[in-house]
């Protein structure tokens, strides 16, 4: 007689539940945290020593590593677009195409990236430590809500910095690509510049700035309540940080769909 649970389709079935159970579950204290944090802000109920201090972590302390990524993507993207437009005596629309690409998609999703990897990871290991040592529960007994001053402050640096973040991201990819474009297509400053205010629209900045805000909030909820819900010892630590890490990506591409359906459909 065949034994069920040792068949592929059912580890497969277990797998997938096991990971929906775990998106469920995160997405509901996610949303419980988001509806916490909403109703400490419009109270303004703002620590806003805390909040000055996430906001520098976030973007000062993230920005060499992000515009590291985002440049080595630009160089390598304009390496491989650069001389290909240039056989085809279109060089006037590399600068153009280089403006579309990393303003509307690429700075945005590959500065998000390196945030999670590093600001998200570390916001999600701070509060599982402190929560399964218990820190948090001491917060609680001294009458201080742990949301209203861990969770709010980094939730509104992520609001708050992202969009500069983009910004510097954006303008050393485009400084990036030009550089490529000139070594590689024999492309001069000049045309290059040139060809870079036909394809940057104040509309794409303002989209890019919006969704760039909305990427850091959910960043530092998602992490923030990723690590404030754990219960354990170090293992479930580990486990936080990479349900955070994991759900963090999947928030901004589902994020990124949704402006791409909204503003460019």
């Amino acid at each position: 007689m065949i034994n069920v649970k040792s068949t592929l389709t059912y580890k497969a079935l277990a797998i997938f539940g096991h990971g929906l159970k775990d998106f469920l579950i995160t997405l509901g204290n996610v949303g419980k945290d988001f509806s916490r944090v909403f109703y400490y802000i419009l109270r303004l109920r703002i620590n806003l020593r805390a909040t000055m201090e996430q906001a520098s972590r976030f973007a000062v302390d993230s920005l060499p590593i992000t515009l590291t990524i985002v440049s080595m993507t630009s160089i390598i993207i304009a390496m491989q677009i650069a001389p290909e437009l240039a056989k085809q005596g279109a060089e006037g629309y590399i600068g153009m195409l280089s403006a579309l690409v990393m303003v509307r998609e690429l700075a945005c999703i590959m500065a998000g990236f390196a945030i999670i990897s590093m600001i998200g990871s570390s916001f999600a290991s701070e509060l599982a430590s402190m929560a399964v040592g218990e820190q948090i529960s001491a917060m609680k007994a001294l009458k201080v809500d742990p949301i209203e001053y861990l969770v709010v402050p980094r939730f509104l640096a992520g609001v708050i910095m992202m969009p500069f973040v983009f910004i510097l991201a954006s303008f050393a990819g485009l400084v990036c690509a030009g550089y490529i474009s000139n070594v590689t297509a024999n492309l001069s400053l000049l045309n290059y510049v040139n060809s870079l205010w036909q394809g940057l629209y104040v509309r794409d900045i303002l989209i890019a700035m919006l969704k760039a805000s909305f990427f850091g909030g959910t960043i530092a909820l998602i992490s923030c309540s990723c690590g404030y819900s754990t219960r354990g010892g170090a293992k479930e630590v580990g486990m936080s940080t990479t349900r955070a890490v994991v759900w963090s990506f999947l928030a901004i591409a589902i994020w990124d769909y949704i402006f791409a359906a909204i503003f460019y459909l």
